[in-house]
């Protein structure tokens, strides 16, 4: 069965952005772009490839769906990416967005449990849950595995990692990786 694998950078007190959706405040470098190219090319907008080094067509590695929330989209959109994993399977889920002018990309309004144990069901690669917070709160039951970008930075105030009822859920680090940057990735597997 797929699994849903929730792929995320936090700050060191849990915000996965700023209070407007900023994100630049993480210390990003070239070591870490490089790994997460050779690892993980699927998690790269489409959009954004050629910017780092990337071929547009990069073949996928681990997942091939990726499901998304209102305020993980927007940003491509006004970048001008209507269509931002051009290279996944695309799924936003909101029930206040409206609709969406590109057909690669569906648009779920309600029931994003039903969607994803949906998906687990059916064939093909793992799903990547990218955020946001309230989505990923939603969907914690659901989530098989977590990898988690943590950055030596605090934030102080934005979107929570998880945004959402108390739920003390347990998960077991399985590996974990360092970079110069001071930046660790961590995995994590439902207990």
């Amino acid at each position: 069965m797929r699994k849903l694998v929730y792929y995320v950078g936090v700050s060191l007190d849990g915000y996965i952005a700023g209070p407007e959706g900023q994100y630049d405040f993480y210390p990003w470098d070239a070591e870490m772009t490089a790994w997460t190219i050779g690892e993980y090319p699927e998690f790269i907008p489409t959009h954004l490839r050629q910017g780092v080094g990337m071929a547009v067509d990069e073949p996928n590695k681990r997942c091939d769906t990726v499901v998304m929330g209102r305020g993980t989209y927007e940003p491509g959109v006004a970048d001008g990416a209507t269509s931002p994993y051009t290279h996944m399977k695309q799924y936003v889920v909101s029930s206040t967005l409206g609709r969406i002018d590109d057909p690669a990309v569906e648009l779920v309004e309600r029931d994003p449990l039903g969607l994803v144990r949906g998906l687990k069901q059916a064939q093909g690669g793992d799903i990547w849950l990218a955020g946001g917070g309230k989505l990923a709160a939603e969907l914690l039951g659901e989530i098989d595995e977590m990898i988690i970008k943590s950055y030596p930075v605090v934030a102080g105030s934005g979107i929570s990692a998880f945004s959402g009822a108390f739920r003390p859920t347990l998960f077991t680090p399985a590996r974990r990786k360092e970079f110069g940057n001071g930046a660790q990735v961590t995995w994590f597997e439902r207990a």
